[in-house]
């Protein structure tokens, strides 16, 4: 009979990664499930501490059973979690920009449908109400840019204050230019 493994439960269940989401048109248009979408995938950056100290744990762990890797622990797990934070930057990143599109582009097709409507005073209202609405979507959704550049902030700022000599490796290229961004920001 094959072992069944046990459901994840306290932080370990916060600590596990959001399963990838395929975002559509729909979803960009439905603030609620895109926030809902945002608030999961940003639980990474609100764990940052915790996930920092089950790395160390747990490289250290692989210490004692002489599996570690290169490098002291401390390094290891800095790696780690810096590795899950860029890929989880960049998803998000990836998935506002295309609700941006998304948005922006339905705006525009209202724009050009208000301009072709010739006389349809009904027809014109109606599509004016509909640019409000996508309006305020699209307000929301670039809101989330700022947004994400002050969860970034605040997760490099706790990272820095348990990796401060953890620098990315020269290799690994879009690491370099999460970590290079994020630098620049800081700049006065």
């Amino acid at each position: 009979m094959p072992s069944k493994q046990p459901p994840t439960l306290g932080s370990l269940a916060v600590q596990a990664t959001p399963h990838l989401v395929h975002v559509s048109p729909s979803t960009c248009h439905n603030l609620s499930m895109f926030k809902d979408l945002l608030k999961e995938y940003r639980r990474l950056d609100d764990t940052i501490t915790m996930r920092l100290n089950r790395s160390n744990a747990q490289f250290r762990d692989r210490d004692r059973a002489g599996t570690s890797g290169k490098g002291n622990i401390q390094d290891q797990a800095c790696a780690y979690v810096w590795k899950e934070l860029v890929e989880n930057w960049k998803r998000r990143t990836e998935m506002i920009n295309y609700c941006v599109d998304i948005v922006d582009q339905s705006m525009e097709e209202k724009r050009k449908s208000l301009t072709s409507e010739d006389g349809d005073a009904r027809a014109q209202r109606k599509t004016q109400a509909a640019m409000f609405a996508d309006e305020v979507k699209r307000n929301q959704v670039h809101n989330e840019l700022a947004i994400e550049k002050i969860v970034r902030q605040r997760s490099l700022d706790a990272f820095r204050s348990r990796c401060q000599y953890f620098s990315p490796p020269l290799t690994d290229s879009e690491a370099r230019k999460w970590w290079d961004a994020v630098h620049i920001q800081e700049s006065p």
